[in-house]
């Protein structure tokens, strides 16, 4: 399972419940504990949090550095990605986001800034396919999604799964990347469903 590029995983703010969550989207991954080479997971994942757990966070540990609208946690998840904390600007108003950025790779954390401005400046609210996923992955309980094991074809193990309720009153599980447009509104909450399909660049 491959993900990285920099890209939106948690449409909204976060409230401090959902943030702590999605610090580890990726917690229940499999061989987790055997070579665990997770940093394409978590590298460039972002969401929108509020002011308050933006400060939180900052008290929690004197940050590894500061540098105007950022810093950066002095903990890191895995290898040398850890947790950059912003402040921006946007459309004249201060909102704040968390992200996570390799430090290995030096410009990484202004990438990450130019690419929230960039997303958070659309003049009409859109999601694209790849977000809408995301954000379903991000706010199912750890009981409905999973990764597919080996009842799955083996091209298949390791991909994310997501359970689903049927009209029979079971439920099936799907991969995350196969749902189709219905099943993507069925499951997003109905403030989401209907926006426009944002192109990915």
């Amino acid at each position: 399972m491959t993900l990285s590029p920099i890209r939106k995983v948690f449409q909204g703010v976060a409230d401090r419940h959902q943030m702590f969550r999605m610090f580890d989207r990726h917690a229940q991954r499999p061989n987790r504990w055997e070579n665990d080479d997770s940093g394409a997971l978590y590298r460039g994942e972002w969401f929108e949090i509020c002011e308050a757990s933006n400060d939180y966070m900052f008290e929690i540990l004197p940050p590894l550095w500061m540098r105007g609208d950022m810093f950066a946690m002095r903990e890191f998840l895995t290898g040398s990605i850890t947790s950059i904390f912003f402040t921006l600007r946007i459309d004249g108003r201060a909102r704040h986001f968390h992200g996570y950025c390799d430090l290995a790779d030096k410009g990484s954390p202004e990438r990450m800034r130019t690419a929230i401005i960039e997303r958070e400046s659309r003049p009409v609210r859109a999601m694209t396919r790849e977000e809408r996923l995301e954000h379903i992955w991000s706010s199912t309980a750890d009981d409905y999604r999973g990764y597919a094991g080996e009842r799955w074809p083996e091209a298949d193990h390791g991909k994310r799964t997501v359970m689903f309720f049927t009209r029979a009153g079971g439920t099936t599980c799907k991969l995350l990347e196969d749902l189709t447009d219905a099943e993507i509104a069925a499951k997003l909450p109905v403030h989401l469903r209907y926006l426009p399909e944002q192109q990915a660049a």
